[in-house]
């Protein structure tokens, strides 16, 4: 890219694989070799989330997006590198950058031997239109669609087996971040990415206690320590929240082993920005909808201790399941009757067709009555005698009928409440709103 711009945007996707290495390591590697040529980074680097339903995803299906200058004006501490602190401006003067130049920086940390890894960079002068960030999280977008919107707005791009990543990495360029939060990931020299890690379980409960803007830190019914990844990534921890501020400092609260750098990112994480709302007639594929009914008959547990129900509304009905991995939730789930009210948030599987379900929001119990004993004839004064299941009484003595709602019952105080429920932090999505901020707003970086 020649000439002269006051914005640069750097956008990367899908450079890592299930089982190893982390696309946000490469804003590691891109600052350190930044700071060398003078150049700065202008408001924090980001983190994207995007449709977490997309089958060919990598890991959690996030894009990293850099905007690159020559710094001045107000600037805050967003990262450090072996002790020397990384700063972002508020502004940045005009720079001039060569896409084959950001490819030689990055592309030797590629996973490019998996199958499923197909890296993509975007570098570009501007905002790309915010319409692609919200197909993008929300639906399944083509890379033609995408080439045509780049070319269209002057961006140049690089890709690499089929080139997929360009999808994420153009969608983070073009997201606004009218709702976000952060994260504050720690990375391990890259002799330790492979070993053993150490995290001390204590002071991350001790951490998730103190600091209250953090998020999604420790399932305490579970003992699941949640800020540290699956894999063997150059990640040692992330921690969320709402605060930047708070999150440095719960970042020195953690015990564990030495990092080599740490980064903070302005995210999408905890937004619920894939949910849309629907009727249950109109859900399509690889969705992630919001959608309300009433409950049809109680909730059933299949092989594998999955419990499912069935939710109705005027344009049809399908299943909602609460897997096993969502642990405790099931039971709430399984207490839900039929006539209950509910809203279900959660993601559409195709096979079986149903909804993965994240969180629900009950909003009208239906009324559950215990039956206490047959009726008594009103004729004769008797107790009466059933006919058989749901065909209703008959007095045994004078053959007097009654149905089956005559029975006497009793009403039974419901366990579950009309509120919300959440899956457990062990089973959360990163893009799920926890139930913690819901209503809240984050702090602005500047």
């Amino acid at each position: 890219m020649r000439g002269k711009c006051k914005d640069v945007y750097i956008g990367m996707d899908d450079t890592d694989s299930r089982s190893g290495m982390c696309t946000t390591y490469l804003v590691k590697v891109l600052v350190e070799e930044f700071q060398k040529e003078g150049f700065d980074l202008i408001g924090p680097p980001r983190l994207v989330r995007l449709n977490p339903n997309i089958p060919w995803k990598t890991r959690g299906n996030g894009a990293v997006v850099l905007r690159v200058g020559r710094g001045y004006g107000e600037k805050r501490i967003v990262g450090e590198i072996r002790g020397r602190k990384i700063h972002a401006y508020r502004n940045g003067k005009n720079i001039s950058l060569e896409l084959k130049d950001i490819v030689e920086k990055v592309k030797n940390y590629f996973v490019l031997e998996n199958d499923s890894t197909n890296p993509g960079i975007v570098i570009s002068e501007r905002k790309l239109p915010e319409k692609l960030y919200w197909i993008t999280v929300r639906g399944v977008v083509s890379l033609d669609y995408v080439e045509g919107i780049l070319k269209e707005h002057g961006a140049k791009y690089a890709k690499f087996k089929n080139g997929r990543g360009i999808i994420g990495a153009s969608a983070g360029i073009a997201w606004r971040a009218r709702h976000f939060t952060y994260e504050l990931l720690t990375y391990l020299p890259e002799d330790r990415w492979n070993k053993e890690r150490f995290i001390d379980a204590r002071s991350v409960i001790e951490m998730d206690s103190e600091i209250k803007s953090t998020f999604d830190n420790y399932d305490y019914e579970n003992g699941y320590v949640a800020i540290v990844p699956h894999s063997k990534t150059p990640v040692l921890y992330g921690i969320r929240g709402t605060d930047p501020d708070d999150l440095i400092r719960a970042k020195d609260m953690i015990i564990s082993e030495q990092y080599d750098s740490w980064f903070l990112f302005l995210t999408n994480q905890g937004s619920d920005d894939h949910i849309v709302s629907k009727k249950i007639g109109e859900i399509g594929m690889n969705e992630n909808v919001k959608i309300r009914g009433k409950v049809t008959a109680k909730p059933r547990k299949i092989e594998g201790g999955h419990v499912i129900l069935t939710l109705r509304d005027n344009t049809g009905e399908i299943d909602c399941a609460a897997y096993e991995p969502t642990k405790n939730f099931r039971r709430i789930v399984e207490g839900l009757i039929e006539g209950d009210e509910i809203e279900v948030y959660g993601s559409v599987r195709s096979e079986p067709r149903s909804v993965n379900i994240e969180k629900i929001h009950v909003l009208k119990l239906a009324e559950k009555r215990v039956k206490v004993s047959n009726p008594v004839c009103p004729k004769c004064g008797r107790k009466m005698e059933s006919i058989g299941r749901g065909k209703g009484y008959r007095c045994r003595k004078c053959g007097f009928k009654l149905p089956e709602s005559a029975a006497i019952y009793r009403i039974v105080e419901r366990e579950i409440k009309e509120e919300w429920y959440e899956v457990p932090v062990i089973a959360r999505r990163h893009l799920a709103k926890p139930l913690k901020i819901m209503g809240k707003r984050s702090s602005k970086i500047f």
